[in-house]
């Protein structure tokens, strides 16, 4: 920073070119040890950007751009070739993308590569520049950096490297862009992960004669500073929407949740690793032959095969055997659902929850209750006023885990961050607005109302366990739904913006990743290391209630990168599964109490990481098992009278039919995105002649056809219209 300000002030650098895009000029410069873009505003300063670093002489010559391309520069110098590639994105927002690739002269090792990114302020000085980060990259999730430069008053900018274009790089070099994206100001950017230094350094060098993309930044612009948190997070959304935009998208393929479904029911019903009997009753244990049972498990069971039967029109029998066992979990005299049975072992603190704990069951419970079920909804409004007395004494700001008896604190905060469970009064929201659609009672809309209004002022500090923040979202919704106060659509961005900071819109392949899919994962938790199936299924679920919420009004950009989320997930999830890995990417242990591994099964693995490490270190998920049921029931639809069943892996806002053999079906995903529409067929019968077509009765091809299945890709917005002989 010291050096690029020397040069700055000195005027020693040698222009190259340089071009505009809407109100920036973008200025190509030759540095002593770097080549510089620098974009700047009219006297409202702006950012340096690095495009190389060379520490010693080099050449530098601009080339005739190829493509999409505005700017082709081949760089030169003993340590080997770099090129440089600068385009710009079309739409409202200022943005334009840098790619650079470097091929090594000699095997070389890389010890050190400086940041690349600086604010500048009105006379070019990265020191005069003020300005605050509002998000950077956490862990191995996208990497992205939201800040301003408020004086001079340039505005917003995101940065975003596409992780994805370095995966050769990280291999080569046995490295992971952990945190890789961020800093301090001034100096800010991506910092290029390189081997460790110490006595005796890992010895993995780029090989010589290979080009590695090195680089592949995308800046988005805003001029106007945001008005406060809210709006801070719509210009977010709308910024990390044009940076997707820009991205070369992984494929991904359809996949047979209901056959997965189908399984998952046979082994739930007859694995005895699954479930256990207490009291006359089944329970499901939470992992294979492990841990007690509990009530969050078992009502996510429930309402996953609740789901599954009201889409199959006909109950499966596991419903009322696992719902017959839960008044065991109601303790009467507190008038709560309890995490345990009574007779849980002495090696579990029986009185201990997790504040999250005692709102997700009921939020599940609740799903039964708006269904028409009486004796869930005498368990739901008995137990539904214990978590209020919760949320008032803890002025709805909830510890990680407290004592159910007497409400004491046992931790007040998770070690990563100093706070305590932040997201909870999004899902206790959620439950008191399932409480106000049954009873009408403005009780629980006024709790639900303080509850969000307690989580103002948290910004992108808002996400403790991704689930809760994709139903405080929904809650935010419904709230704006209910009451027509802008400012709770508004307030579910930042839910949203929180959820997608923690979410890695990128594809790794780093070690054992490249057996798997982890592309718009989530991380579990606000510092996990991994992403987890149940948070992966339960934020599915939350966004289908925030869609079918939002209707036209809501921000385009958050529509479009949550509904990607959801179609990206019904291809991800379906690695969780330890049948689809091989054996070498699985974890030979478990984390201790939690059971084992067992292949033949049909529950999913709890974690996947982006680094590659073994996956299923922590254990096999049977309380995640309702994650193929809803998939399933969300992504596949019944034609009547059709030989096939219609797959969509967006969400289906409307299908009717409109004619003998005739159907018109509305998507409302994101404007300019794809989605995989797929005619399945059913068995014992034979797919008819098919037409897909647009409303405007353009034809559409399929993409693939066989004797089971016709593929296509299709507009992921708007309607179209499907007739078969």
């Amino acid at each position: 920073m010291v050096a690029l300000q020397h040069a700055l002030a000195e005027q020693s650098m040698r222009h190259l070119l340089d071009f505009k895009k809407d109100d920036l000029t973008v200025e190509l410069c030759a540095g002593g040890d770097s080549i510089w873009a620098f974009i700047r505003r009219e006297k409202r300063g702006g950012v340096a950007l690095r495009v190389a670093f060379l520490p010693e002489d080099f050449s530098c010559t601009v080339l005739s751009p190829e493509s999409d391309e505005v700017v082709r520069l081949r760089i030169l110098s003993a340590m080997g070739e770099h090129v440089a590639m600068f385009s710009l994105g079309a739409g409202v927002l200022t943005k334009f993308r840098m790619t650079v690739r470097f091929t090594p002269r000699v095997a070389m090792l890389v010890p050190f590569m400086p940041r690349d990114l600086y604010p500048l302020d009105a006379r070019g000085d990265p020191l005069g520049a003020t300005g605050h980060v509002e998000a950077a990259q956490r862990g191995l999730n996208a990497g992205l950096l939201y800040f301003r430069i408020s004086e001079p008053a340039f505005g917003n900018i995101l940065y975003f490297q596409n992780l994805t274009a370095m995966n050769d790089y990280y291999r080569a070099t046995k490295t992971k862009p952990d945190g890789a994206v961020g800093g301090e100001w001034p100096e800010l950017g991506y910092l290029l992960p390189t081997p460790p230094q110490s006595g005796t350094p890992p010895t993995d060098p780029l090989p010589a004669g290979i080009q590695f993309t090195i680089s592949d930044a995308i800046l988005v612009f805003r001029f106007d500073e945001p008005m406060d948190e809210r709006d801070s997070a719509r210009q977010f959304l709308q910024m990390l929407g044009a940076a997707y935009q820009m991205l070369d998208l992984p494929t991904y393929e359809f996949r047979d949740w209901i056959w997965r479904g189908e399984r998952t029911l046979h082994d739930l019903s007859h694995a005895p690793e699954a479930t256990v009997r207490h009291y006359g009753h089944r329970y499901v244990r939470p992992y294979t032959n492990a841990e007690y049972p509990d009530v969050m498990v078992q009502m996510s069971l429930v309402a996953a095969i609740h789901a599954w039967g009201k889409w199959n029109r006909k109950a499966h029998p596991l419903e009322a055997a696992f719902k017959a066992g839960l008044g065991k979990f109601y303790d009467a005299r507190l008038k709560t659902l309890r995490r345990y049975l009574p007779n849980v072992g002495d090696d579990k603190d029986a009185d201990a929850v997790d504040s999250w704990y005692l709102y997700h069951p009921l939020l599940n419970l609740g799903i039964l209750v708006l269904d028409g079920d009486a004796s869930a909804r005498r368990l739901f409004l008995k137990s539904v006023g214990f978590g209020i007395r919760a949320a008032r004494h803890f002025d709805y700001k909830w510890p990680v885990q407290y004592k159910v008896t007497n409400f004491s604190v046992i931790t007040a905060e998770a070690g990563a961050d100093g706070r305590g469970q932040t997201d909870v009064a999004g899902v206790y929201a959620w439950v008191m607005l399932q409480a106000f659609t049954l009873t009408d009672d403005k009780q629980y809309l006024d709790e639900a109302r303080k509850a969000i209004d307690a989580a103002v002022g948290l910004r992108f500090n808002i996400n403790y366990q991704a689930n809760l923040t994709a139903w405080g979202a929904a809650a935010c919704m419904r709230l704006w739904r209910i009451t027509d106060r802008e400012v709770y659509r508004e307030q579910s961005y930042v839910y949203l913006a929180s959820f997608l900071h923690n979410c890695a819109i990128w594809e790794s392949e780093i070690e054992r990743a490249v057996h798997y899919r982890n592309f718009l994962g989530v991380t579990c938790l606000q510092d996990a290391p991994y992403m987890a199936i149940y948070e992966c299924f339960d934020s599915f679920v939350a966004f289908e209630h925030y869609l079918n919420d939002a209707g036209p009004g809501v921000e385009p950009a958050a529509r479009m990168l949550i509904a990607e989320y959801c179609r990206y997930a019904l291809d991800r999830a379906w690695y969780y599964y330890p049948d689809t890995l091989p054996p070498e990417a699985i974890s030979d242990e478990q984390r201790e109490g939690n059971g084992h591994i067992d292949r033949k099964l049909s529950f999913p693995l709890e974690d996947i990481y982006p680094d590659g490490q073994p996956a299923g270190q922590v254990g096999q998920e049977v309380y995640g098992a309702g994650a193929a049921l809803i998939f399933a029931t969300r992504a596949f639809h019944d034609i009547e009278g059709a030989a096939f069943r219609l797959y969509c892996d967006q969400f289906v806002h409307a299908l009717e039919r409109t004619g003998e053999r005739t159907y018109t079906m509305t998507l409302h995903g994101g404007e300019h995105c794809a989605a995989g529409l797929s005619l399945v067929r059913r068995k014992r019968r034979r797919l008819p002649k098919v037409d897909v077509s647009l409303t405007t009765g353009e034809v559409l091809e399929a993409i693939s056809h066989s004797a089971d299945r016709i593929d296509y890709r299709v507009p992921a917005q708007g309607s179209l219209v499907i007739t078969w002989q």
